[in-house]
């Protein structure tokens, strides 16, 4: 047994006996959260240390089989106890005060500790076991305010998605041992990363199925109403959830990396799925009024953009966009009452409309820099990622002169030179290190390729006229329809409704009567 996954055995058994004891305990002091987040570092710090280096200790054990440690897997234990971390910090001050407190830290502490039992599992079954645990535990974290039915809701919803993503899991489980008689992940994977590899009709229906859990898991249209409702819950738990559980879907795709990209039908599931969910969520955050909501549709966006990188075969930029995803939410909302504030400043700033030069400019210079970056670490891969990028960049440079984005072009362009260098370095670090064996790119401008080409520049056509010509009639239009989140979760809410009624808590009007509720003060 190597020594990195004895120390994320540790990481994962220290959370679980973190959260039995917090759920015990009346009171979490700043020094036991300060004593578990230093022995989280120390533990991660060995981890990496001790990186093929191996120890006698349970060599020939059962344990070594049904486990295992990866370049993939130390990265997000890294991610995990770095979540864990700020939350902890986090929920100090936040949640004091709160009367249900020590389930909070019980169920908290639950959740990373099964997500680290997903990251470590190389059998099947316990892979399906963590992450049925993920869901229960952060169901009880969405419900922490159960006297609020816009939250109860949420979780109703979410409770019953969950349900049939690990159904589609557990399918997609029996299947590939069907067709390769063992559990193990390790030996089915190593199946695939050979040259022509046999795809049986077990292996491709499992393909399909973990599509299908991956696009649950990350809120895709039309099963995303849930993720907009549960930000009743605790700030904490909300980051929880955005920045590190929701991105579960993504991992999901790299690890069965080599067996979604020899199946057709799951490539092109995915794709569509998430490159719609990318271009819709996008255009309908920008109508949101809510700092909280526009995050969650953000979220939703995102994923399906990570999804869309995993069906193109770019699964090196899928980790890196993981990753960043993870701190940029993190930070989104545990710093959200800034983000009120910085929202209003730019909402009542003074827009000012790029002229057509300015564009041209642009659009000119973001091609010439995109094309460099492009010709030094991305070549035969997908077009349109680096076109997303040239766009990206195109309004980042065009919008500099107004209120809110005040730097002069030598910053902007600064900027954007350092954004593409650091985007070039962790991509090819990443390629090198996590994906060095695998070569699953798509071709430029392959069918696949074209649609998400589409996708994008309808994307970006879109948010220009709803952003600099919203008197039109038919973009008004529009955007009425994009405000009413084009009715896909009223649809489905009644769907759910209908198949699983539930019985909404009526609000609670005061904290006194909250307090009540969970029996802290009693009735004269």
């Amino acid at each position: 047994m190597s020594i990195s996954l004895m120390m994320m055995l540790v990481i994962t058994f220290s959370f679980a006996l973190s959260a039995w004891y917090c759920g015990r305990a009346g009171h979490i002091s700043r020094r036991f959260v300060n004593a578990l987040s230093g022995w989280l570092l120390v533990l991660l710090t060995a981890a990496i240390a001790g990186q093929g280096t191996s120890v006698d200790l349970l060599s020939q054990s059962a344990l070594v089989q049904v486990v295992h440690v990866t370049s993939l897997g130390l990265i997000m234990s890294g991610l995990v106890v770095f979540m864990a971390i700020i939350l902890m910090r986090f929920s100090l001050n936040y949640m004091a005060g709160e009367p249900r407190l020590a389930v909070y830290w019980r169920w908290l502490l639950g959740t990373l500790a099964a997500v680290s039992l997903v990251v470590l599992s190389n059998h099947l079954l316990l892979f399906l076991l963590g992450w049925t645990l993920i869901s229960l535990a952060l169901h009880q974290l969405l419900l922490f305010y159960p006297e609020r039915p816009r939250a109860a809701l949420g979780a109703h919803k979410k409770f019953i998605l969950a349900r049939l993503a690990e159904l589609a899991l557990l399918i997609a489980v029996l299947c590939l041992y069907q067709a390769h008689d063992t559990f193990l992940l390790s030996d089915i994977l190593a199946h695939y990363q050979a040259p022509n590899p046999e795809v049986s009709v077990y292996a491709q229906i499992a393909a399909v199925m973990l599509v299908i859990v991956a696009l649950i898991k990350c809120a895709q249209l039309p099963v995303h109403g849930w993720l907009m409702q549960v930000v009743e819950a605790p700030t904490p738990v909300s980051a929880l959830l955005h920045a590190g559980v929701i991105n579960l879907g993504g991992f999901l795709m790299i690890v069965f990396a080599p067996l979604v990209m020899q199946v057709a039908a799951a490539q092109w599931l995915l794709l569509l799925a998430g490159g719609l969910t990318t271009v819709l969520a996008a255009l309908i955050m920008t109508t949101r009024v809510s700092v909280k909501v526009r995050l969650a549709w953000s979220t939703s966006a995102q994923m399906g953009l990570m999804l869309v990188e995993c069906a193109l075969g770019l699964y090196e930029l899928a980790l890196l966009h993981l990753l960043a995803h993870s701190a940029y939410k993190a930070h989104a909302f545990l710093n959200s009452g800034s983000a009120v504030r910085d929202n209003l400043q730019a909402r009542l700033a003074v827009s000012v409309t790029p002229s057509l030069a300015r564009w041209l400019g642009a659009a000119l210079l973001s091609l010439g820099l995109v094309a460099f970056t492009y010709w030094l670490v991305g070549q035969g891969t997908a077009l349109s990622m680096w076109a997303l990028l040239a766009m990206s960049l195109t309004l980042l440079l065009a919008q500099r002169s107004s209120a809110h984005h005040s730097l002069p072009w030598t910053g902007v362009l600064l900027i954007s030179v350092l954004l593409l260098a650091s985007y070039a370095a962790m991509k090819t670090l990443l390629a090198q290190t996590v994906f060095a064996d695998v070569s699953l790119h798509e071709a430029p401008l392959s069918a696949a390729d074209s649609v998400v080409m589409v996708l994008f520049i309808s994307l970006f056509v879109l948010n220009w006229l709803l952003t600099y010509r919203a008197a039109h009639p038919r973009v008004q239009s529009l955007s009425v329809v994009l405000f009413a989140g084009l009715y896909l979760d009223e649809w489905w809410t009644r769907l759910t409704l209908k198949i699983w009624p539930v019985k909404l808590p009526a609000p609670v009007k005061s904290q006194r009567a909250a307090k009540r509720q969970y029996g802290l003060i009693q009735e004269s």
